[in-house]
């Protein structure tokens, strides 16, 4: 079964569409070209779902882009851990690009990704269960007609890829309504005496920010049945800057932004930046530096980069300068107005101030910060 959508995604209205949508072209091309054995109800086959995540050339020429730009390793052992009876749990600090890999893993094992449960303290077990359309539940009692299944039950019964976002954001006894359903493969029912089993497809896909250890920490007997891939920040400047410009392409054209003519430059700044404060050092590695309590992570940079061309787009003559990040830029760095404050102003005066090239970039953060 198919999730309808509510909006006219064929009009091009909604502002940011589904993996399966807004690549479907892409996944037809794998899906004519895929000769490989597929694992039970998989769109695709393992190589082919590698392949759509990491990018290649197919032998017809079409070009599959790149959704995930990091170790092809890590990519292909989550994809064959969905291919086994064992979850899929992805680690990482804020912005290495889990929600992104999650859904579209699913896009390209279900063809849907649409089955998710968004992780918070007030996820009640229902979201993971099932619950009850209590009109029908009052007029003619528990019925499988008044039960309203969870995406993590549908999925069981379509033999789907679900998904759970921050996992360790839900309590804890919300958490552990998924072990029965990771290990034995059924989610009991016992108002109606029945049981639904997953068929054979199912598998979960979580997410988890290892930032949060202590906030609703998994169980040893959850955490068995994951299997932990950690997704770890780009390894280096290229990659991230690779990264960065090929988002903010994407979610400028979403949006009718103009691209921007010479826009790698501010992009390689920005990502210089949030590279040098959260390593704590420049990247000739004579100066250390105070590391702000932010993550500064590549969504950051996405979200810094996007808001400068909006600026230039609207407020200026199209061409992305240093005044059109440098705001956005402070408001990710300055999260505690006291600590991260003195670390962003160390920075400014003892790296930007005296870097060759950087002299617009200066003249910008003081005026952003006046």
């Amino acid at each position: 079964m198919t999730v309808s959508v509510l909006t006219d995604a064929a009009g091009g209205d909604v502002l940011r569409s589904h993996a399966e949508h807004a690549f479907a072209d892409e996944l037809k091309a794998l899906a004519a070209a895929d000769d490989r054995p597929r694992p039970a109800r998989w769109k695709l086959s393992p190589w082919a779902v590698s392949t759509y995540l990491l990018g290649g050339t197919l032998p017809d020429g079409t070009l599959i882009t790149p959704k995930y730009v990091g170790p092809r390793r890590l990519v292909e052992v989550a994809v064959t851990t969905l291919a086994t009876d064992r979850a899929l749990l992805l680690l990482g600090v804020p912005g290495t690009a889990k929600t992104w890999v999650s859904e579209h893993l699913a896009a390209a094992v279900s063809g849907d990704s649409t089955l998710l449960v968004q992780g918070t303290a007030g996820t009640p077990e229902e979201a993971v269960r099932y619950g009850w359309n209590y009109a029908q539940l009052l007029a003619h009692g528990p019925s499988r007609e008044a039960l309203v299944p969870s995406p993590v039950m549908r999925a069981m019964s379509e033999g789907m890829t679900a998904r759970v976002e921050e996992l360790t954001r839900i309590p804890a006894d919300v958490q552990d309504a998924l072990i029965t359903i990771l290990s034995e493969k059924t989610l009991p029912v016992p108002e109606l005496g029945q049981e639904v089993q997953a068929v054979r497809g199912f598998n979960l896909v979580a997410t988890a920010n290892d930032r949060d250890r202590g906030v609703n920490e998994l169980s040893s007997a959850l955490r068995r049945r994951f299997n932990t891939v950690v997704l770890p920040l780009p390894a280096t400047p290229e990659a991230e800057v690779d990264i960065v410009s090929r988002r903010v392409a994407q979610i400028g054209r979403s949006l009718d932004l103009p691209p921007a003519p010479d826009g790698m430059a501010e992009i390689r700044r920005v990502v210089t930046v949030f590279r040098e404060l959260r390593d704590g050092i420049t990247t000739d590695g004579r100066t250390k530096l105070k590391s702000p309590s932010g993550t500064l992570s590549t969504a950051e940079a996405i979200s810094v980069v996007t808001g400068g061309l909006a600026l230039a787009a609207h407020f200026g003559d199209g061409v992305l300068r240093p005044g059109d990040v440098a705001a956005g830029i402070i408001g990710a760095v300055v999260r505690d107005p006291v600590a991260d404050h003195v670390a962003w102003q160390e920075y400014v005066e003892t790296v930007v101030r005296e870097r060759d090239g950087w002299k617009d970039f200066y003249r910008a953060c003081r005026e952003a910060a006046e």
